[in-house]
């Protein structure tokens, strides 16, 4: 049977979906920059496969300098995202500008969330393991933990409750996934990523 690389995979979806996805870039760019004149894009070092760090890019959906006032992890109706972020957020637009790292090879269509740091610092070793595989722009777990922020909204230490309930779940559940992946799954994923999107 015919195997086909993952990587062909990304790059066979990912170059004609720019294509068809950048009018919806532009206009999403303009607003950011129309919102409040800051950047219109947000880079940010996260953790890929073997550990190396990369630079993830998103559309800025937090006020300027957001990282200075406030934890790396969304919670609730965070204060420091602005209008045209909460609009760019709840359909996923902001994510739009990973296609870029997938076609620099840094990250893939589906694979584990990539985490900044301080928060791979915390993997135990079993954990790490997630390391092995490249990261993606959507997986099970972001799925299943789409309501994420708001479950963080009503934690009395939210943080606390990431680190030692949500976190590890997701690492269990993308781990599970990553060891039987294949083209059929994560077509199936991408599916699922754009229902939730518009089902929400």
């Amino acid at each position: 049977m015919l195997v086909i690389p993952k990587r062909w995979i990304d790059l066979l979806i990912t170059v004609p979906g720019l294509a068809a996805v950048a009018p919806v870039m532009i206009v999403a760019a303009l607003m950011v920059k129309f919102g409040d004149g800051g950047p219109v894009f947000f880079r940010q070092t996260r953790v890929g496969r073997g550990g190396r760090p990369f630079a993830i890019w998103k559309f800025r959906t937090f006020v300027c300098a957001a990282e200075a006032a406030g934890p790396p992890i969304t919670i609730g109706s965070d204060p420091r995202i602005t209008r045209t972020g909460q609009y760019l957020r709840r359909y996923k637009i902001d994510e739009l500008p990973q296609l870029f790292n997938v076609l620099a090879g840094d990250m893939s269509l589906v694979g584990p969330r990539p985490e900044v740091p301080c928060i791979v610092a915390t993997y135990g070793p079993e954990q790490r393991k997630v390391l092995e595989y490249l990261p993606g722009i959507t997986d099970p777990a972001s799925i299943e933990y789409r309501n994420e922020a708001e479950l963080l909204g009503r934690s009395s230490d939210p943080r606390r409750e990431y680190l030692e309930n949500i976190l590890p779940r997701k690492l269990a559940i993308n781990l599970d996934y990553a060891s039987r992946a294949g083209a059929i799954s994560d077509l199936r994923v991408i599916l699922r990523t754009v229902c939730t999107i518009f089902t929400r």
